[in-house]
């Protein structure tokens, strides 16, 4: 008798456990009454929460969230990157920031490569010649004078405390950190930083203190955007990159500016799509590949079916195409089909020429798709308004070009290697050289980043987006789809296993364990060729269940020290 009672508590107790470990990023969401953040980093989410406790709109938290994973995501959360926001409000009104780097005024369309047409050792992913004009600390100042409602230096303040007092060595930092070991050490400015005093690695449970990060932000607390693009950063900036060979300057700082855009706009089954417009094309790519799909009866199929994961497959394949061949930055490039892009009757033509019963031919002649990193990170926002926001942000590579500013404390981003790096040159292999994504003195690269806000009747319903590179728009196409067509709630959406085409290279890639023996064969006997690779991802939402007044959020298992955290 005793041992069945033992048996039962602890079958209880691993209930218990099971339990938490799905509430803090598994398939049943966090709930709240009064708001929510979901992001990587769980000290994030809740200096954003409590910015939201403290009577702050979304648009705060997300200020607040976005400096605090300054200090706590540094592989992805950043000053010295870029990104865009997405904003609806509860009162319907919706608007996009964007604050993607830009190129060095000295930048050229040859910058990197030698007498034989090719890139120079790579150095448009690695090293100072990699490094754009960062955005970020323009974007979140933009948004918060455009939307913000708390005092800015109130929203910075958190993010100087976390880096000033110190914080925990997670798993994920330890492990970051053992991996970029070699990058770091590259630089002396980065060892000081990622390592302990005597060289070595710091260990789990130690305190990561970042003293030279802290007084960096106390200049952007105090003086807003010109703490960054003005005075005693920018000059040590500039110092820095002269220094080292990289090409910003004081003027580069000073003449850059973050970009209120009106957002792409879609409709999906009576839902609105609000969605980043150029120069990321997650929004144009995700609303062409929605309307496609919106011909099929994809509930019927069934959720990862062969004939659903064929579908899908065929539109992502036609839409990426589109990508490569007519997207970039809006600013130097008059004239992309964007309207025909989203249009309805464009996806019926599209839709008309996908068989059923095999897949294309991904021709190696058309576009190839450019090289781009899977380390970014999303996070998403919604206050007690229902208004939302959602925010990609990144340094491309994980911790970027792994180069810390020298007294600064902060990474540099390597997104330089978005731009299309030798002209005219496109093939299989990946590499592209179509005009839009040419580079140009401040010019901004093509993105897939794909901060989307899903609402209905004219209100937020849902925020979601992810990290992942290329793989960032078919990430939240599928979250989008899990939850329209086949009722998912958003933490069930987020867990559920994904796949990715891109045109070229020809082939899926599917994540591990996530599809049957049985569903594979049917697929591949259509034509399609399947690889196995790393998980997809790592999608961040939040959900406005108005009819029972709640808000739920999901942090995706698949990758950080995440959480969704709500009050």
């Amino acid at each position: 008798m005793q041992h069945r009672i033992f048996r039962i508590i602890v079958s209880f107790l691993l209930l218990a456990l099971v339990s938490q470990v799905w509430a803090d990023g598994g398939r049943t969401p966090t709930y709240a009454k009064n708001g929510m953040v979901s992001s990587a980093s769980r000290l994030a989410s809740e200096v954003g929460v409590e910015t939201l406790k403290n009577g702050g709109n979304a648009v705060d938290a997300a200020v607040a969230t976005a400096f605090a994973m300054a200090v706590t995501w540094p592989s992805a959360g950043n000053i010295g990157g870029g990104g865009f926001l997405v904003y609806h409000g509860g009162d319907g009104h919706a608007t996009a920031f964007d604050f993607r780097e830009k190129a060095p005024l000295a930048a050229t369309e040859e910058m990197y490569l030698g007498v034989d047409g090719r890139v120079v050792n790579n150095s448009n992913h690695f090293g100072p010649l990699a490094v754009g004009v960062p955005g970020t600390v323009a974007g979140l100042w933009k948004a918060h004078q455009e939307l913000g409602s708390l005092p800015w230096a109130d929203l910075v303040a958190p993010a100087v405390a976390l880096a000033r007092d110190g914080i925990p060595i997670t798993y994920s930092l330890q492990t970051g950190f053992a991996r970029s070991q070699g990058r770091f050490r590259q630089y002396p400015s980065s060892a000081a930083v990622f390592f302990k005093p005597d060289g070595s690695l710091y260990e789990l449970g130690d305190t990561w203190v970042q003293p030279d990060l802290a007084a960096t932000l106390e200049l952007i607390r105090q003086n807003g955007k010109d703490g960054f693009y003005a005075g005693e950063n920018a000059r040590r900036l500039a110092q820095f990159m002269a220094d080292t060979g990289g090409l910003i300057t004081e003027e580069d700082l000073a003449r850059y500016e973050a970009v209120e855009r009106e957002p792409i706009r879609g409709s999906y089954r009576g839902h609105e799509i609000i969605s980043m417009p150029p120069p990321s094309s997650g929004g144009v790519v995700l609303v062409e590949m929605l309307n496609i799909l919106e011909g099929y009866d994809l509930a019927a199929m069934g959720h990862n079916s062969a004939e659903y994961l064929h579908v899908l497959t065929e539109t992502m394949r036609r839409a990426y195409a589109d990508r490569a061949e007519h997207l970039g930055d809006p600013d130097f490039n008059e004239g992309m089909p964007l309207e025909r892009l989203t249009s309805k009757e464009y996806a019926d033509d599209l839709r008309g020429t996908i068989d059923l019963e095999r897949a294309s031919n991904s021709d190696p002649e058309h576009f190839a798709q450019a090289y781009e990193s899977e380390e970014t990170t999303h996070f998403s926002v919604v206050d007690k308004e229902g208004s939302m926001v959602s925010l990609t942000y990144t340094l491309e590579f994980g911790y970027g070009s792994a180069i810390v500013v020298e007294g600064g404390g902060y990474l540099l981003n390597n997104e330089m290697g978005d731009f299309n790096a030798v002209p005219g040159v496109t093939d299989a292999n990946g590499l592209i050289g179509t005009p839009p994504n040419l580079i140009r003195p401040e010019k901004r690269p093509l993105s897939s980043m794909t901060p989307t806000i899903v609402a209905l009747d004219g209100q937020p319903l849902f925020a979601a987006g992810s990290p992942g590179g290329k793989t960032i728009i078919n990430t939240t196409l599928q979250v989008i789809l899990n939850i329209i067509d086949h009722g998912y709630n958003i933490a069930e959406s987020i867990e559920a296993p994904r796949i990715h085409h891109q045109w070229l290279p020809d082939v899926t890639g599917m994540e591990p364990n996530g599809l049957s023996p049985d569903t594979i064969r049917l697929y591949e006997a259509k034509g399609h060729r399947l690889m196995s690779r790393g998980t997809q991802g790592a999608a961040m939402g939040v959900y406005h269940d108005r009819e029972a007044g709640l808000f739920l959020g999901a942090s995706d298992s698949r990758r950080g020290d995440g959480a969704a955290v709500g009050y």
